[in-house]
């Protein structure tokens, strides 16, 4: 069954259906403010007293010294370490693997809050129901699921594929039947209006240009337009909010292309999603394990089979993304490949893109199963417990896959063969990004050259771990000087650590210049919110945009502040420092046009104002 997110996704846990709702924005302000982050924390993560705020290990990577750090004033966590960072309501969702709509509930039913509902406007209150690209999502994967329902001959294959409904319904599994413009029952191009339980989405016409942009029609010449997916199994793909973003279709006979992706949408880019990654989250941390396969097929048959810490690539290679982001939830991951060609090329670009990405504490290995299997039909064919045997027996650390298929290469018993053995390796050894785990690797490469360790980074420009310090020539001192940090990522710094200071700022105010962006859009949020949000809420309502990664580099510095800063004098200082700035600008730009037609060729508002700049100044 389906239910919605609080932005318009879909969560397939089986809940009732119903009609779309949200979780009002007041209520995450209002349920934040009841909150105390260290509580919630502290729920999972021991924490000790370290000065204003709280210090652990970091729960989302493995570390011996604690670099993870919460606020009770400022009501966020950061981590010096790995960079995760958020509120009470993201630290559940990445550490339980709850969507936010779970989330949410536990958290306001741990405080005694019941979570309202609003339901979404109709279409005379809701004119612009195109723009909602999740909605559009959300209404197909609801008629790919119906159709499933109706089709005798898509049943039949997946019950020969040994797929029960039960784990059908939990991965949203539907069918797209054959024929050109299916969707346009769905989609009409003169609708009746939203009936119950359905999305606005569903005012859309067939002939909305917002159909091509989320990849689910295809406009050829002519104008003329088609389904994308047309009699093919349809897996939903679906982001780390439980929302659909995309969709993977595979044929039910003989056809090609085998699988059939969305394509790259403002939704959906395959580089930075891996499929059935929402619904294997609690099992990832619960077993501490991630496992990656190659097929849709692959992570359904394993979770029916109670493999369900197994995700797969969306026909693309395994990028520096996806290793950044399993590394972040897990210690350990697997990659498991069929054994042909294509499967090693597939591990072999896995590896190169890991080794930049590489912690030391944390393993990754290569699982290579028999020509004739894959994961799939071998835990159907043999069960879990024989295939989590292989997991642990057979698969191999990716130190043992690179030198063996380094050694592979080359002819170890000739010296050429050796000296391409260093050559071969010589990149790769020099991006790993992991200290202790570069230098075993060098000296395994090393003994397998039959040179020194030592003469190895020696050939490759390295400087060896042992090596005796070098004594230079001491230069004079030099008192050091803190560079001033720039006014708008300082107003940033402010407004972050008091919202309500935007109060302060004149109206129609604006600013130009890098970061000038986030500081607008974040006052225009605030002032949609009458100014009187805290810094959790506000952080939490910029999650998932173009503008987190500022807001969390900004939070980091204000930490550093400590709890005796001045932050309104900061903030008065930098409002004067940028004004002054602005018109020192202003009167640059009025003498460069004095330089080139005089004084009398200006216009009198521009003498005026160069008057003024004068008398200020």
């Amino acid at each position: 069954m389906v239910c919605t997110s609080a932005f318009g996704g879909v969560h397939l846990e089986g809940k009732p259906e119903g009609r779309f709702e949200m979780i009002p924005q007041s209520f995450i302000q209002d349920l934040l403010n009841r909150l105390d982050v260290v509580d919630v924390v502290e729920r999972y993560v021991p924490l000790k007293k370290a000065g204003a705020n709280f210090v652990a290990c970091c729960p989302f990577h493995n570390e011996k010294s604690p670099s993870f750090s919460v606020s009770p004033t400022k009501q966020f966590y950061h981590c010096f370490g790995c960079g995760a960072h958020g509120t009470a309501i993201s630290f559940v969702m990445e550490h339980v693997g709850m969507g936010f709509v779970e989330a949410v509930e536990e958290l306001a039913k741990s405080v005694g809050m019941v979570v309202p509902r609003e339901e979404r406007a109709d279409a005379a209150q809701r004119p612009k129901v195109g723009t909602d690209l999740f909605d559009v999502m959300q209404t197909a994967t609801r008629y790919y699921i119906e159709q499933l329902k109706q089709s005798p001959r898509a049943i039949e294959y997946l019950k020969k594929r040994g797929m029960s409904g039960e784990i059908a319904k939990r991965f949203g599994v539907g069918y797209s039947p054959d024929g050109w413009q299916n969707l346009a029952a769905v989609f009409p191009d003169a609708p009746q209006g939203v009936r119950d339980g359905e999305s606005a989405a569903a005012l859309l016409p067939y002939s909305s240009k917002t159909l091509v942009e989320v990849g689910l029609v295809i406009e050829g010449e002519g104008s003329k337009r088609y389904d994308r997916f047309r009699d093919r199994i349809m897996f939903p793909i679906l982001n780390g909010r439980g929302q659909v973003i995309g969709f993977g279709g595979r044929v039910l006979d003989k056809g090609e292309p085998k699988y059939l992706n969305s394509p790259e949408t403002p939704l959906f880019e395959k580089g930075r999603e891996l499929y059935g990654l929402f619904q294997a989250q609690k099992a990832i941390r619960a077993e501490g394990m991630a496992l990656v396969v190659e097929g849709y097929m692959d992570v359904v048959a394993l979770a029916q089979h109670g493999v369900e810490y197994a995700v797969a690539t969306l026909g693309t290679a395994t990028t520096p993304y996806h290793i950044q982001k399993l590394l972040r939830m897990t210690d350990q991951v697997v990659f498991c490949f069929d054994g042909d060609a294509a499967g090693r090329r597939a591990a072999w670009r896995a590896l190169e893109n890991a080794l930049p990405h590489l912690q030391d504490g944390k393993q990754l290995r290569f699982l290579f199963l028999s020509p004739e299997h894959d994961p799939d039909s071998y835990v159907r064919e043999f069960g879990r417990e024989a295939f989590e045997h292989l997991l642990g027996d057979e698969a191999l650390p990716l130190s043992g896959y690179l030198l063996r298929e380094l050694s592979a290469q080359v002819d170890m018993k000739t010296q050429e063969g050796r000296s391409a053995l260093l050559e071969h390796a010589k990149p790769l050894l020099l991006a790993i990004g992991a200290p202790s785990t570069a230098l075993l690797l060098r000296k395994e490469v090393a003994a397998l050259a039959g040179i020194s360790q030592a003469e190895l980074e020696g050939l490759y420009g390295v400087k060896s771990v042992g090596a005796p310090p070098q004594i230079a020539r001491r230069a004079p001192q030099k008192v050091a000087r803190s560079a001033p940090a720039g006014g708008l990522r300082a107003l940033l710094r402010c407004l972050l650590a008091k919202p309500d200071l935007a109060r302060e700022l004149p109206d129609s105010w604006t600013v130009e210049g890098e970061g000038a962006e986030t500081i607008m859009a974040l006052i225009a949020y605030l002032g949609e919110h009458d100014f009187s949000i805290g810094t959790a809420a506000l952080i939490q309502g910029f999650q998932g945009t173009s503008h987190e990664a500022a807001l969390a580099a900004a939070g980091v510095d204000v930490l550093h502040w400590g709890e005796s800063f001045e932050v309104e004098a900061e903030f008065h200082g930098v409002l004067e420092k940028l004004r002054e700035d602005a018109r020192r600008q202003q009167l640059q730009d009025v003498q460069a046009r004095i330089g080139k037609v005089g004084l009398s060729g200006l216009s009198e508002q521009d003498r005026a104002l160069y008057l003024q700049l004068l008398q200020r100044g």
